[in-house]
């Protein structure tokens, strides 16, 4: 008999009105029964996987736009992405990993052409305060890494990000001991200031002097191998950006700037030597170069011709080597300058 009373299926509106209030009993509940506790947790685990599936597909078939929008519409009418950041750290290792990729696949989700996630976010922009913060906990840096580099596609969000006392924390998140989280730091920064150009670009231009002497001193100076070589890469992509043309020209007439550069031509690491090269050029190419960067200059100019010489990358690049053509002809032209 029982077989022909079926339960109706849930409707994708109904699974995330579950999974809310499931969360909401995590949240509130600090249940003293186990038995009832872990009921509830493991309730909440398959709707967290069905809501996966309904976004995903289910490897057999692929996810319905119909389905996936009533859930977005759901999700975001109420505080469910407050609850759901609010409780991973209570959730067991692989519905953190679902409820992440939930997240995740919700910022992209276009409801009658409207980035939902985007409009929710902005009115609950606190939550990215509490998902930066993670990169100090060890066990969630990884989950809300990956949640915050998905949100921060918004642009409105991501300035948000760049305009907040934060983004000073990053230089330290990129050097904690935990490779790991360390790295994640490191994408989610590089995604920052790469992402929404008009924007990286008005922030670099306003906040120029910390951002820069932090960068060099921590990062392009750091005794860390793989961070040196991270943050050389990163900066020769926001200067050679043209969004960045004023930044770069900025960056380009400093003398402490190009003696670290030159210091980095010097490093033992073929590929710091080469990424630095392609910040390095910059400098070279600079047509209105102060005084004291051609004084530099033409006090190395051997060295540079001498290192130049035998530079080279481990595949043949022509775009390279007319680069470094240029580069050793500004260089051997160069004549000193006076001050005025």
């Amino acid at each position: 008999m029982k077989g022909l009373f079926k339960s109706k299926p849930k409707t994708p509106a109904d699974l995330v009105r579950q999974t809310r209030e499931l969360l909401m009993y995590v949240e509130r509940v600090n249940d003293t029964r186990e038995g009832k506790r872990e009921e509830k947790m493991m309730e909440l685990s398959k709707s967290i996987r069905e809501l996966k599936i309904i976004l995903y597909g289910n490897g057999e078939s692929e996810p319905l736009a119909e389905a996936c929008a009533q859930l977005t519409l759901e999700f975001f009418k109420e505080n469910t992405l407050r609850l759901i950041i609010n409780c991973l750290p209570n959730l067991n290792l692989e519905t953190r990993k679902d409820a992440t990729q939930v997240v995740a696949n919700l910022q992209r989700q276009q409801v009658q052409s409207r980035l939902i996630a985007c409009d929710y976010l902005e009115a609950n922009i606190d939550l990215m305060d509490k998902l930066i913060l993670g990169y100090e906990n060890t066990e969630m840096a990884l989950h809300y890494g990956a949640m915050l580099r998905e949100c921060i596609r918004h642009q409105s969000v991501a300035r948000y990000v760049l305009e907040s006392e934060h983004m000073k924390k990053f230089f330290d998140y990129i050097q904690l001991p935990n490779f790991d989280i360390a790295a994640d730091a490191a994408a989610t920064f590089k995604e920052l200031l790469t992402r929404h150009k008009s924007t990286v670009a008005e922030f670099l231009s306003k906040n120029y002097d910390w951002f820069f002497t932090e960068y060099n001193s921590k990062l392009l100076e750091s005794s860390n191998y793989i961070t040196r070589r991270q943050a050389v890469k990163l900066l020769a992509d926001m200067l050679l950006d043209r969004s960045n043309s004023a930044v770069m020209t900025r960056y380009v007439s400093s003398r402490d700037n190009l003696r670290i550069l030159m210091n980095l031509l010097r490093e033992s690491s073929k590929s710091i030597q080469i990424e630095a090269f392609h910040v390095f050029k910059l400098f070279a190419a600079n047509h209105n170069k102060p005084p004291d960067i051609v004084s530099i200059l033409v006090a190395n100019r051997s060295k540079l011709l001498r290192l130049f010489a035998d530079f080279k990358t481990e595949k043949e690049d022509e775009q390279f080597e007319a680069d470094k053509a240029q580069v050793v002809k500004e260089i051997a032209a160069l004549e000193p300058k006076e001050n005025k």
